[in-house]
């Protein structure tokens, strides 16, 4: 039994689901988004709740059961709260600035860093070393998070580069005379 999928999804006021067949239509004040279940579940709206139970006792039934009802609540979280990344950045001249739809980043290159922010998704840069990231889509959040540290991942010497917020970092000891 999924202890996951057994829970089900609370609609909070302001939010409305609608399902039409396997998909499945969350609306909110912040957005508009959507999910299709694969067959293996059943997705069911009754007193302001959404729940997925499993058709059958298949191994991809149950592994489709907590996965759908999880996508379910990431929905519902996204068109209410929306999902946020923060990234700091440590080294001497490394900052960061945003310019319209783009991302200007100095981090020790002869050049700049310019990153195009898709769209779905805003990023601010409340200081020069710091960016935010939010949106309605965590796995759209988390992916241009991830692209941004790409350019320049923290190194476990000095801790130069770009890091989550809440990242620590392993840091080594230098050489040795």
């Amino acid at each position: 039994m999924s202890r996951i999928g057994k829970k089900p999804v609370e609609l909070p006021s302001g939010v409305t689901a609608t399902l039409s067949g396997q998909t499945i239509e969350v609306k909110g004040p912040k957005a508009t988004q959507s999910f299709t279940a694969t067959d293996d579940v059943t997705i069911a709206i009754e007193d302001n709740a959404v729940t997925v139970t499993p058709r059958g006792k298949s191994k991809r039934a149950r592994q489709q059961w907590g996965m759908s009802r999880t996508m379910v609540a990431n929905m519902v979280k996204g068109v209410t709260d929306g999902f946020k990344k923060e990234l700091e950045i440590n080294g001497v001249g490394y900052r960061a600035q945003i310019q319209g739809n783009t991302l200007k980043l100095s981090l020790g290159y002869s050049h700049d860093v310019d990153f195009d922010v898709p769209q779905g998704v805003t990023v601010t840069c409340p200081k020069q070393t710091e960016i935010v990231i939010e949106g309605d889509d965590p796995q759209l959040v988390g992916q241009v998070a991830a692209n941004i540290r790409e350019w320049r991942a923290p190194e476990p010497y000095k801790g130069k580069g770009i890091k989550y917020k809440d990242e620590y970092i392993f840091r080594k000891e230098g050489k040795k005379k």
